[in-house]
């Protein structure tokens, strides 16, 4: 879907389809897979988005789940030597704000990226 070519109602699906992504985003804190279930949406309906100022909320999304992996892992790797419950807890801050932050920008019909 192209901006200028979509219509009204495609970009209102389109944003309804981000607003899930945040909202499976936050319950992943509640049940985890979610977190699986929310990156797999935005890889299916990527190209749905594409050259949208949905696109860049997309592109967060994605970057949220796939660092927040990685810290999350860094950090229960490292709890053994005990620094790793300050990771996830530091890790658990940055995505609840990347969400919080994404969601609000969200509501504002605005992109994610000033351009």
């Amino acid at each position: 879907m192209r901006e200028a070519n979509a219509s009204i109602e495609e970009l209102k699906q389109a944003k309804n389809v981000t607003m899930l992504v945040y909202g499976l985003q936050a319950a992943s804190f509640f049940f985890g897979i979610t977190a699986i279930a929310a990156v797999i949406v935005n890889y299916i309906k990527r190209d749905d988005v594409l050259n949208t100022w949905l696109a860049s909320h997309f592109r967060w999304q994605i970057r949220t789940f796939w660092f927040g992996l990685l810290w999350g892992a860094i950090g229960g790797l490292t709890t053994i030597i005990g620094v790793g419950f300050a990771v996830l807890g530091v890790a658990a801050v940055w995505i609840i704000y990347r969400i919080v932050k994404g969601w609000l920008r969200l509501n504002e019909g605005k992109g994610m990226y000033p351009s």
